[in-house]
């Protein structure tokens, strides 16, 4: 994206944007530019289509240039640009300590909403930028809500989620339940083959330890799933990936009945067990 926008209408500097991050290749530029240029002028993305005299000038001029370029040329996420991620009924903050919170985990939060007994103990493992504990948390406040991560810095992502949107959460370091005992168990595992070719976005920028686990994907739910058999609790929640949801039903002992919940692209997505 060459050239100065000083002074330049919203609709042309958005335009040029399109037209770079088009050429590069990402797969959702008109978005993308939006997003990019609404946070550079710090307003809501909606209201770059209301005022159609506004103009970029000023410090969002150099800041719009560099989140456009940063996106076409190295292919950071817009969610790292902005440092901002919306899920469910909430706005996390992230960066590239955590995973990037994506719409089909919702259906994980929404099972939970659903079949949670009230007042029970749940343990978010593997919990990144918070976004599955937190977003239980604000929409059931009678839940005993606890996260794990083996990673110091997604853990300080959290935390700091939690403090800012006033959810009260109790973060944990430590692998999988990390010791915990437990109603219940969600987790958004990782879950991607080791040797899957991803898109640039993810490979160059997500953090492998959320990503890869193993070469079938399936090697963090093969340690979790003996552990939440054996921790007392009666319920779990796990998102899966594509085509593993009947492989991962079967990790589970003979007296858990489970079954398959999909996201809103209809794909398998959440694999439920419970203790018979």
């Amino acid at each position: 994206m060459a050239g100065p926008f000083t002074g330049t209408p919203v609709g042309e500097a958005l335009a040029s944007a399109r037209i770079a991050l088009e050429g590069a290749g990402v797969d959702t530029p008109k978005l993308d530019a939006e997003v990019l240029l609404a946070h550079a002028l710090g307003i809501d993305r909606t209201r770059l289509f209301l005022d159609r005299d506004a103009v970029v000038e000023g410090p969002a001029v150099r800041a719009f240039q560099v989140a456009v370029r940063r996106r076409a040329v190295e292919r950071v996420p817009v969610a790292y640009l902005t440092g901002t991620k919306g899920f469910r009924h909430l706005e996390l903050r992230v960066d590239p300590r955590v995973l990037i919170p994506r719409p089909d985990t919702e259906a994980l939060v929404e099972w939970a909403v659903a079949a949670l007994p009230r007042g029970a103990r749940v343990v978010d493992v593997g919990t990144g930028s918070g976004a599955v504990a937190l977003a239980l948390k604000d929409e059931r406040p009678d839940l005993e809500v606890l996260a794990t991560d083996v990673s110091p810095g997604a853990l300080e992502v959290a935390r700091a989620n939690a403090a800012r949107l006033g959810l009260d959460v109790a973060f944990h370091e430590g692998d999988l339940l990390a010791g915990l005992e437990a109603d219940a168990v969600l987790s958004n595992p990782p879950y991607v083959e080791t040797d899957a070719v991803l898109a640039p976005e993810i490979a160059r920028h997500e953090p492998g330890l959320a990503l890869f686990a193993g070469a079938d994907g399936l090697d963090t739910y093969a340690r979790l799933v003996p552990q939440v058999a054996a921790s007392g609790a009666r319920l779990a929640g796990l998102e899966v990936g594509a085509e593993q949801a009947a492989a991962v039903r079967l990790l589970f002992p003979g007296d858990w009945t489970t079954d398959v919940g999909r996201d809103l692209a209809g794909r398998d997505r959440v694999v439920s067990a419970w203790r018979s």
